[in-house]
């Protein structure tokens, strides 16, 4: 089922899960805007979200970009009467010099001059009122709310002063604010003029903890921002304004030009451009590609939608989306030369301020297919390209021995820069499928294990290769297809001699429950298929692979993989930004993405560069895809946010496997669904703080068993005895019918009980439990009356292994 289409509305957004023992009060981003910017150059950015008051330092992913806290703002509230009156004052002071500043043989019409058109014109007209003292002293001591399109007002152009009304004063922004985006931080972020292209991580740091991560983009063409109104809507030219004050959507724009913009409810964004006959445009969007998953929103991201107008207002090219991808993308070849306008809107008319968006309208090198889409590892090969304005039909793949599978390719010439196009590297020997294999007869032999590189070419074609097959054998045949762009939805089928189908798939999903587990973690429709099966007889099988909407082309490229099991896993730990005291505890969630069913136990041990840290619980068990543990941070560090490292260790057939664990964030997408969207690194700040948990160590040996229907004692040894009077616990998401009771200070420290449920409790239950501990006290009385009781938390004790047994 594609989750693109699902039908589930959603009610708030939420870009990752917040960490038990951290503050509720989590800092979230909700969006950037812009969403990226110009090498060279220094931008200003305003970053949405909650929570993100005490913001005091950028961190951006990458080398070549940096960025400091300009300032916080409160969420705006809707704007008073007076407000109103004195931001109308201001603007028409700044609105009277720009209009000062014009050549005296040209005058402007005067204000009596009719405004036309629905709403407050943005054309600039000259003040000529004068309020009454009286009013005018009032209005003076009205201060200017604190938003930052009210920055700087005296260095704005006219037409920046009509977007800046517009927006204030539109009718929209009377609406209901939303609390996950209605904070904002202004940054200021400078791009060095050769700082690699493309997107990196961006993370606040407040008073209360470390931001998700959101992507800038550093890109390399002129940029400009929408100025607002710039919809269909056409306000008639005014003779008397000289050409340096006409409002620039009235002047087409040079290309080529990235477009940067927002677009509210019911809005339409439009740009004029001027374009000559023969040039081959490239209009490419990025709205999803900025911000992955919204959580109340259906399907579940801004889903934009380009449309390209000739100078007579026809509609000439349109796209909602590229291929599977929802971010459009516009191929135009200019016909005549001549002003064009390109039309981004959303697809049912939604928007709000995280609906972001970013246009590259140019003649870049585009890459639209790519043969062969990987190679064997060490093994030299060219892949052909086919697309627009490609300077080059063919490029190297890199196939250095590595740890990542799929890699990226792009490749520029002077100032033009391509696409960024994904391969896989695999150990496995490789062949190229050999066309006429369409039928059982012509079937291709195929020498096991072997990955096949291969198209198919046309709707209704069908690729079928056959191999000598082992009565108890088991097989693998997967499809790499969707995950390295193409457009392929693969079916895959095993069928024996006679015809007879031994197994078959079509979208292969990994998931829990409603947790999608694949490696990209951004693949909402799993296209691509795989299947496992055991042969129930010696002799010939075969592989048939076919596309199930009976569609096909050059572009349909795909990697089949025909091997016996290779056992392995991936690793995520989530979420990718933390917090945490010195000597403090935080908890952590690994996932396993097991591999051709490997289901060994995985153990979890600090990287080099994470030196100090210490991990409790660090085991994913035999036969399970999850493990929440601990992470103890060093008593001391130099309160600077650092790199986490982690890595992930199993031994199969006899050999000690060992693999990174990928940071990543757990994602919600439309409601319900939600996904492990993996992040560049896992970032860790170290923080002082005054009081916090006390040293902590169970004196049980791991894990706890708990017999079912009873209960089991666990001490904890601590030398802060005082503070432990004041101490209560609680069991964070703990399985059903587990409970946790009768906290006593002991000699030692501290003590509970661990209770299972004999019809509740699940007697297979062997993981950690998180336990979070508060602090629970009553203040000396005021004034003869009593205090109320308070409570905050300390933080979380170190993972406890737990075991589940039947009496």
């Amino acid at each position: 089922m594609s989750l693109r289409h699902s039908p589930i509305v959603a009610a708030l957004i939420l870009c990752a899960t917040a960490a038990w023992g951290q503050s509720t009060r989590e800092p979230h981003i909700g969006y950037l805007y812009p969403g990226g910017g110009q090498q060279g150059k220094t931008v200003q950015i305003i970053v949405g979200g909650q929570y993100l008051g005490g913001a005091r330092l950028v961190d951006v992913s990458g080398e070549g970009v940096s960025a400091t806290i300009v300032k916080y703002l409160r969420p705006p509230r809707n704007l008073q009467s007076d407000q109103r009156k004195a931001i109308n004052k201001r603007l028409e002071e700044v609105r009277d010099k720009r209009l000062e500043e014009l050549p005296k043989r040209r005058q402007p019409r005067s204000r009596s001059s009719k405004r036309k058109g629905r709403g407050r014109s943005t054309r600039p007209q000259p003040s000529k009122k004068k309020e009454p003292a009286k009013e005018k002293e009032k209005e003076e001591e009205v201060e200017l709310p604190k938003h930052p399109l009210l920055r700087d007002l005296d260095s704005k152009s006219l037409r920046e002063l009509g977007h800046v009304e517009n927006i204030l004063f539109f009718p929209r922004n009377k609406l209901q604010s939303n609390r996950q985006l209605a904070e904002m931080v202004l940054i200021e972020v400078t791009i060095d003029e050769d700082a690699p292209l493309g997107g990196r991580e961006l993370r606040l740091k407040t008073s209360t903890g470390v931001t998700n991560p959101v992507v800038f983009q550093v890109g390399h063409l002129p940029e400009i921002r929408e100025l607002e109104p710039n919809d269909r809507q056409a306000y008639p030219p005014l003779p008397d304004l000289p050409d340096e004050v006409i409002a620039p959507k009235d002047k087409p724009l040079t290309l080529p030009i990235l477009l940067n913009g927002q677009i509210m409810p019911g809005d339409i964004d439009r740009f004029r451009f001027r374009a000559r006959k023969g040039q081959q445009l490239v209009m490419e969007a990025h709205a999803r590609s900025l911000i992955p998953y919204l959580a109340d929103a259906v399907p579940g991201w801004f889903q934009a939608t380009l449309a390209l107008y000739d100078a007579k207002g026809n509609e000439v090219a349109f796209a909602d989306d590229y291929r599977f991808n929802p971010d459009p993308v516009l191929f135009y070849r200019i016909p005549a030369d001549g002003e064009y306008e390109l039309e981004i809107r959303d697809s049912i008319y939604r928007g709000r301020d995280d609906f972001v968006y970013r246009i590259a309208v140019s003649e870049r090198p585009f890459i639209t297919q790519m043969f062969p889409l990987g190679a064997q590892e060490g093994q030299t090969r060219t892949a052909q390209i086919s697309g627009w304005n490609l300077t080059e039909t063919q490029v190297s793949l890199d196939t250095k021995p590595g740890e990542t599978r799929i890699r990226h390719l792009a490749y520029h010439k002077a100032n033009r820069f391509s696409n960024s196009v994904p391969y896989a590297v695999d150990t496995l020997p490789e062949s190229d499928e050999v066309e006429g294999n369409d039928a059982r007869k012509h079937s291709q032999l195929i020498r096991l294990p072997r990955i096949i590189n291969g198209r198919i070419d046309k709707g209704g074609d069908a690729d079928v290769f056959h191999f000598q097959g082992r009565v108890n054998e088991t097989i693998v045949a997967e499809v790499m297809a969707r995950r390295l762009n193409s457009p392929l939805d693969s079916l895959v089928r095993l069928t024996d001699a006679s015809g007879k189908v031994i197994a078959w798939n079509d979208d292969h999903i990994l998931k829990e429950s409603h947790l999608h587990k694949d490696r990209l973690g951004l693949v909402t429709h799993h296209a691509d298929s795989y299947l496992m099966a055991k042969l129930p007889r010696t002799g010939i099988y075969y592989v048939h692979l076919t596309d199930i909407q009976n569609q096909g082309g050059q572009a349909y490229a795909y990697r089949l993989r025909l091997s016996h099991p290779q056992p392995d896993f991936a690793l995520r730990v989530t979420p990718s930004g933390l917090y945490v005291p010195f000597n403090g505890t935080i908890p952590l969630d690994v996932h396993a993405l097991r591999k051709d069913g490997f289901d060994g136990a995985i153990d979890i041990t600090p990287g080099k560069v994470s030196k100090g840290f210490a991990l409790a619980g660090a085991r994913i068990a035999a036969g399970s895809d999850h493990v929440r543990m601990t992470l103890k941070a060093p008593f001391k560090g130099n309160g600077k946010t650092r790199t986490l490292e982690l890595e992930g260790h199993a031994v199969i057939d006899g050999k000690t496997v060992r693999h990174r664990v990928r940071p990543a964030d757990d994602v919600m997408q439309a409601f319900l669904y939600r996904h492990l969207v993996p992040a560049e690194e896992s970032r860790i700040y170290v923080r002082r703080t005054r009081s916090g948990m006390p040293p902590i160590e169970f004196a049980a040996k791991a894990p706890v068993r708990v017999p079912a229907g009873g209960a089991a004692r666990v001490l904890v040894g601590t030398p802060k005895r005082p503070l432990l009077e004041e101490m209560r616990l609680v069991l964070k998401e703990p399985p059903a019918g587990l409970t946790l009771h009768d906290v006593s200070v002991v000699p030692k420290g501290l003590a509970f009980s661990l209770k299972a449920d004999k019809d509740a409790a699940p007697t297979a239950f062997a993981k950690n439990l998180i336990i979070e501990a508060f602090r629970e006290y009553r203040p000396k009385p005021k004034n003869g009356k009593p205090s109320s009781l308070r409570r905050y938390s300390l933080g979380v004790f170190p993972a406890l292994p737990v075991k589940i047994v039947a009496q």
